[in-house]
């Protein structure tokens, strides 16, 4: 199964929160600080907590490889317990050039096998273009981000009139030959993305920055039903994972996430 089919099948359920794996061992139940790995037996956990009800799977690498070799080997573990079906994204932000980037392609999709990724566009074609070569796989290129600082430079207004994350846009439309990219665009600036659907051409979307960065999911949900547009992922991380501490935060981010499901679905039907 195609990373894009793996996406269609959740949205065409209905589902469409990613779940964010940017586990913190600082910030998990301190219950698991006794287990050999608390890292991976906390994502155990969320993930039989959440694969019935999840449209995908983000893995944040800082989270991972900070920790050093045994970090890489909770992200192998973690890989390991989420069903084939479902839509797994490497959120590693490759951006580099030439042989660079195509090792970095081949970590993330030969070796340990993602789905998806998220790229960084800003050195050119070509330092994307070795993941596109995957036609199989769905890379998502950031637009406009979520952070506060993303004004820097992503909105920069070029000489031709647009801003630098629209022509950011439109290449990303140039480079779609296989139907294998996607954008990232932060759900806290609705604003612009209501500005830019025309331009987005029913690309994929993960859209962060719901819940702990302030973007609405009802806004953002609102705004895609009114123009009949289905491919999109909303990433919540810290919103589903930290919502509890005790021996059953599992349940609970289950049932947080049940919650997000039955707001989106409510929406969608009314």
């Amino acid at each position: 199964m195609s990373a894009y089919e793996k996406l269609k099948r959740a949205t065409e359920k209905g589902l469409h929160i990613c779940v964010g794996l940017d586990t913190d061992k600082d910030k998990i139940p301190a219950h698991l600080l006794s287990t050999d790995n608390p890292m991976l037996e906390f994502n155990k956990v969320v993930i039989q907590n959440t694969f019935e009800d999840a449209a995908a799977y983000k893995i944040n690498f800082a989270f991972y490889e900070s920790e050093g070799i045994k970090g890489i080997e909770t992200m192998i573990g973690t890989l390991k317990l989420i069903p084939d079906s479902i839509l797994v994204i490497a959120d590693a932000k490759r951006g580099d050039i030439g042989n660079t980037s195509k090792k970095y392609a081949q970590s993330v999709y030969d070796y340990y096998k993602y789905d998806s990724v998220t790229l960084q566009p800003y050195m050119g074609y070509d330092s994307v273009s070795p993941f596109l070569e995957y036609k199989d796989k769905l890379n998502f290129i950031l637009s406009l981000t979520s952070n506060p600082s993303s004004n820097d430079f992503e909105k920069l207004n070029l000489s031709g009139g647009r801003f630098l994350y629209q022509e950011v846009i439109a290449k990303i439309n140039e480079w779609n030959k296989f139907n294998n990219c996607g954008i990232v665009f932060g759900a806290t600036n609705s604003d612009e993305l209501k500005l830019n659907m025309n331009n987005l051409k029913n690309l994929p979307l993960l859209l962060p920055g719901v819940g702990a960065q302030g973007g609405s999911l009802k806004s953002i949900v609102d705004l895609f039903d009114n123009v009949d547009y289905h491919d999109y992922l909303i990433n919540i991380s810290r919103g589903l994972l930290y919502v509890d501490d005790s021996y059953n935060f599992g349940m609970q981010i289950k049932s947080k996430l049940i919650e997000y499901n039955n707001l989106i679905k409510s929406i969608l039907n009314s």
